[in-house]
C-alpha cells in the first residue's frame, strides 16, 4: 500500500492504494511502521510523505470499513490513525507532508501531525467526521488545536466543508502553497536543506517542540469525561445511519439520537 525510497538521507513514503483513494487502514499503518523503522536504521534525516504525482485525492482518511460496530466501546478500539500519528510524531527526524489533491477526514490530522506541510495551490482539506456521524478522539482534536486556532478547527469539524490550502497557509496552519508544477522540486529542496543540517540538533528540537505543543493542563477526571463523551455517539442511531449511508452511497438522515 506504500512505496518507500531513500536518496541523499531523505526518505520518501508514497501512498499506493489508489483503488481506495489512499484510505488509511491497519495494513497500511503496519507498512508505515516498517518504513519508519527502516529509515531510522539507515539514518534518514528527513521524510517526505506524499501521494502519487497528479493524484486527485491525497488520502480519503480513515478506511470506513474498519470503523467499530455501533455500540462498541471506542476506548478499547485499536485505532490505526492514532498509531500513525504517533509514528510521525516520534520519528527522530522531520516529516514533511507534500500534499497534492484533496485531503479528507483523518488524513487532515495526519497532515497536521507532520512537522512541515507543503501543498499544491489547488489542494483542499476537509475534516469530515460530522458528515458521517463519527465522533473524534481527544488526542486527534489536540492535533487540530495545535495546528489551527479554535475558530478554524471548529469550522472545519462542524461544517465538514473543504478549506483551500491558500487559506490555511494565510492562517499559519501549513507552511507553503506552491504551484503544482513546482511542488516536488520545492519540497525536496527543503528536505535536502534539512538533511544537510545537524541531525542530532534537529532531532532534539523536534522532541522539544512536540513536548511543548502537547503541554495542555487537564485533570485526569476531565480527560476521562471528554473521552467518554464519544460513547454517546457510538451508541447512537446516527452513528449506525452514517456508516450505512456511506456504504450505500446516499445522504444520511440524522435524527440527533
Amino acid at each position: 500500500m506504500l512505496l518507500v525510497d531513500i536518496a541523499d538521507h531523505v526518505g520518501t513514503i508514497t501512498f499506493d492504494r489508489d483503488e481506495k483513494r489512499n484510505a488509511l487502514c491497519v495494513g497500511m499503518v503496519a507498512e508505515f511502521s516498517a518504513a519508519f523503522t527502516a529509515f531510522a536504521a539507515e539514518g534518514v534525516r528527513c521524510v517526505v510523505l506524499r501521494a502519487r504525482p497528479g493524484s486527485k485525492v491525497w488520502s480519503a482518511g480513515h478506511d470506513i470499513d474498519e470503523l467499530p460496530a455501533a455500540g462498541r466501546d471506542p476506548l478499547g478500539w485499536r485505532d490505526p490513525l492514532r498509531k500513525l500519528v504517533r509514528e510521525i510524531e516520534s520519528f527522530p527526524a522531520p516529516v514533511i507532508a507534500m500534499v497534492e489533491g484533496s485531503v479528507w477526514g483523518g488524513a487532515c490530522e495526519t497532515v497536521f501531525a507532520c512537522d512541515l506541510v507543503v501543498a499544491a495551490a489547488d489542494s483542499t482539506f476537509a475534516a469530515t467526521p460530522a458528515r458521517h456521524g463519527v465522533p473524534y478522539n481527544v488526542t486527534g482534536l489536540l492535533t487540530f488545536l495545535n495546528a489551527a486556532n479554535l475558530g478554524l478547527a471548529s469550522e472545519m469539524l462542524f461544517t465538514a466543508d473543504p478549506v483551500p490550502a491558500e487559506r490555511l497557509c494565510r492562517l499559519g496552519v501549513i507552511n507553503h502553497v506552491i504551484a503544482a508544477g513546482a511542488l516536488e522540486d520545492f519540497t525536496y529542496g527543503m528536505a535536502r536543506k534539512i538533511a544537510a543540517n545537524a541531525p542530532l540538533a534537529i532531532s532534539v528540537m523536534k522532541e522539544q517542540l512536540r513536548t511543548l505543543a502537547g503541554a495542555h493542563t487537564m485533570s485526569p477526571e476531565d480527560f476521562e469525561r471528554i473521552q467518554g463523551l464519544r460513547r454517546i455517539v457510538y451508541d447512537s442511531h446516527d452513528y449506525s445511519e452514517g456508516l450505512r449511508a456511506f456504504k450505500e452511497k446516499r445522504k444520511p438522515v440524522f435524527r440527533g439520537e
